[in-house]
């Protein structure tokens, strides 16, 4: 409802308005092996959505199936003159909106992100490979001011349906919101200096807030720079980078950005031992844990559990990704394959041999061993598992793998 660009291009452009949403089988089914926790935090935002629609005198509907043929039949059931929808980057979204298109007057508006693709740029290119000239150019560029929720909406005719319903409310823009104020009050000031710590859990966790569009990452951005957060900026900065960077660049969904020649090992006993969390490795097991447990791990642990799966295990980065993707309720397609192409090298890393050693990683972001025992309490029975691999030979083969 707030800074919504595109609802707020509707209400200006019609005199009635529909809220829609489809639940895209594509996305939720087999295709993308859709998590059930991140489905969960989906239903739960489109009933607190659908609240505060019917507090400004309107309602969600809600539909389920094929995106462009219950779009095309709910245009025509209500006879709308234009289908207004907020712009993504992935190539199954784009294949969406070029399908849609072809049916509707479709309107793409920019929402998603603080900086949309394309609007900044290097010279000669349409899109930034590097992050930091791509930090500097984004940071130059004016926000605007956040729009404000809409104090009425009219429906079209006989389109009040059902109230929805969800059994708990971690998901949505209320619950978004209200983290997001209590977090720019009382932890922004100290993110530069703590958000590694692992065990003090001080990031701000609304990365699944922003990845279903329940918090604006600009509004999020404007109230950051306000406080003189910064540091937090910057991550934001790195939504929008992979986002640019998956946009000009579609094949890397599945293919090397930038390919290394790397021989990948297939290990079934292995990479079960790395999902499992028992791989001999404290930081990385309790990493694995909390992704099972939680659907959610901090970035720190993600760079270590993925840096080992690639570069000690010798496994194909694209085995972690789909993983990664199945279990994060903060799932994205661009900071998924960003991030994960970042460690195995083939991606955006102007260091693309570099091993995140777990042990040192370890002593570093988790000195007193606080989140580790948190999650691998049996490391204070004794009942801890050996190495199923040795650092060094892991990281000598790796080396020798990539001819260095």
């Amino acid at each position: 409802m707030h800074d919504n660009p595109t609802l707020s291009a509707a209400v200006a452009a019609a005199e009635t308005v529909l809220p829609l949403f489809v639940l895209d089988d594509g996305i939720r089914g087999t295709r993308h092996g859709a998590a059930a926790n991140r489905d969960a935090f989906l239903l739960e935002s489109l009933a607190d959505l659908d609240t505060s629609l019917r507090k400004i005198g309107a309602a969600l509907d809600v539909r389920r199936g094929d995106v462009v043929a219950e779009t095309v039949r709910a245009a025509r059931e209500v006879g709308a003159d234009a289908v207004f929808a907020t712009a993504d980057v992935s190539p199954y979204a784009r294949e969406r909106e070029r399908c849609l298109a072809a049916e509707l007057d479709l309107r793409l508006v920019d929402g998603h992100f603080v900086v949309p693709p394309g609007e900044v740029a290097p010279a000669g290119r349409d899109h930034y490979l590097v992050f930091s000239p791509y930090y500097r150019a984004w940071s130059d560029v004016p926000l605007g001011s956040v729009l404000r929720a809409p104090r009425w909406l009219r429906l079209p005719d006989g389109c009040l349906g059902a109230p929805l319903v969800a059994s708990r409310r971690a998901g949505g823009e209320t619950a978004g919101r209200a983290r997001m104020a209590r977090w720019l009050r009382a932890k922004l000031v100290t993110y530069g200096a703590g958000h590694d710590a692992l065990g003090d859990d001080d990031t701000s966790r609304l990365s699944p807030y922003l990845h279903f569009g329940c918090v604006s990452a600009r509004e999020l951005a404007v109230k950051a720079r306000e406080k003189g957060g910064s540091a937090f900026v910057r991550q934001l900065c790195w939504r929008d980078f992979y986002a640019q960077l998956l946009y000009a660049n579609p094949r890397t969904q599945t293919h090397d950005l930038r390919p290394r020649g790397d021989r990948w090992r297939d290990d079934d006993d292995a990479l079960a031992a790395w999902k499992a969390g028992l791989t001999g490795y404290p930081l990385v097991d309790a990493g694995m844990r909390q992704l099972a447990s939680e659907g959610w791990m901090h970035n720190r642990a993600r760079l270590v559990t993925a840096s080992f799966l690639v570069k000690h295990l010798g496994i194909d980065w694209r085995e972690g990704a789909r993983y990664f993707f199945d279990l994060l309720v903060d799932g994205d397609v661009a900071q998924n394959i960003g991030n994960w192409q970042w460690v195995a090298g083939v991606g955006t890393d102007t260091r693309p041999n570099r091993v995140f050693n777990p042990i040192a990683q370890a002593r570093k972001l988790d000195p007193e061993g606080v989140y580790v025992s948190r999650w691998v309490p049996e490391l204070a029975e004794n009942s801890y598992p050996a190495p199923i691999v040795d650092h060094a030979t892991a990281v000598a083969e790796f080396r020798r793998r990539r001819g260095l």
